[in-house]
């Protein structure tokens, strides 16, 4: 399935963005270079990468690549990349960008997200899990607000096509629609059978804003068989039923509920297979056995910062 083929949402902004991505998350050691490339050469027109992640280096080495091939031109390739939590005082979140376009040898990235809405104390650029000496994460008490707002001023300047965040409830989402003055085009929440997220993907949806997912799978474990909505013999008989793996039903479900799903995956079989749920639909019997499998269970609970008075995952949604 080539690029052309695939369907690209458009945002509040004006800009699109193709509806699957590459997710590269603990993606390191050169695999994430090669999984991007061969993810250019599948299709994929989407890659989402972050600081934290430390690979927004290989990232970029592969799109200059397919650049410098003519495979791509830059305009033809989103990438989404996200300021951590320790950079997020706004005298630190143009130094914080410019860093990140560094790392990438680029001029601008497509989409910059916050990656959480609570902040940690800063103590050096590399020291993304700063402890105090009971070996507890120094959290800071940053408006999330004031950090938006040093964010905007990177779309006037050219650094970043587009601004979003990740990982905000409706509380926090609500509050910032009300304060900003460029609205957010994307929030990026973890997402799969286990933890739907209807709820918040309708507020997105009235909203304006396009929800992708992480962790669409549910970080599948073969020896365990976990989660169970990748192993169930009932996601197995609705895969039969297309001639598609209980993966690619997955995440063609997240479609259908309205995401745009980040399947990670250094594999390159895994990648292709990834991108090839475009040529099939479910029906309402599947979609109902899939909702069976939510409980509201997060992978990433991200209990350490549950002290912040921003972490957001102390409501529903």
């Amino acid at each position: 399935m080539s690029a052309s083929k695939v369907p690209y949402v458009k945002h509040n902004n004006g800009t699109q963005i193709q509806t699957i991505g590459l997710g590269t998350y603990t993606s390191l050691g050169g695999d994430c270079e090669r999984a991007t490339l061969h993810a250019i050469d599948v299709g994929y027109r989407h890659i989402d990468t972050a600081y934290f992640y430390e690979n927004e280096n290989e990232v970029g080495a592969a799109v200059q690549k397919k650049i410098a091939e003519g495979v791509i031109k830059r305009e033809d390739i989103h990438i989404t990349t996200k300021l951590w939590c320790h950079f997020h005082e706004p005298e630190r979140v143009e130094y914080a960008c410019r860093k990140t376009l560094a790392n990438f040898g680029l001029d601008y990235v497509d989409l910059y997200l916050m990656h959480w809405p609570y902040s940690y104390v800063y103590r050096g650029d590399n020291e993304m899990m700063p402890t105090d000496a009971k070996g507890e994460v120094e959290l800071n008490d940053i408006d999330y607000l004031d950090t938006w707002r040093a964010m905007e001023k990177l779309v006037e300047l050219g650094l970043t096509k587009s601004i979003g965040v990740s990982n905000f409830n409706s509380e926090q989402l609500t509050r910032l629609l009300a304060n900003c003055k460029i609205k957010p085009i994307h929030n990026q929440i973890e997402c799969h059978p286990a933890l739907n997220q209807k709820k918040l993907i309708a507020l997105c949806k009235k909203n304006d804003i396009v929800v992708t997912a992480y962790c669409p799978l549910g970080r599948p474990n073969p020896a365990e068989k976990t989660p169970n909505y990748i192993y169930d013999a009932k996601v197995q008989a609705i895969g039969d039923k297309y001639k598609k793996s209980t993966a690619q039903v997955v995440l063609r479900y997240l479609i259908e509920i309205g995401t745009i799903p980040l399947p990670k995956s250094s594999n390159p079989k895994r990648i292709e297979e990834n991108f090839k749920i475009f040529d099939f639909k479910l029906d309402a019997e599947d979609h109902a056995v899939l909702d069976s499998y939510h409980t509201g269970e997060r992978l990433i609970p991200m209990t350490h910062a549950i002290k912040s008075k921003n972490y957001p995952f102390s409501i529903e949604y």
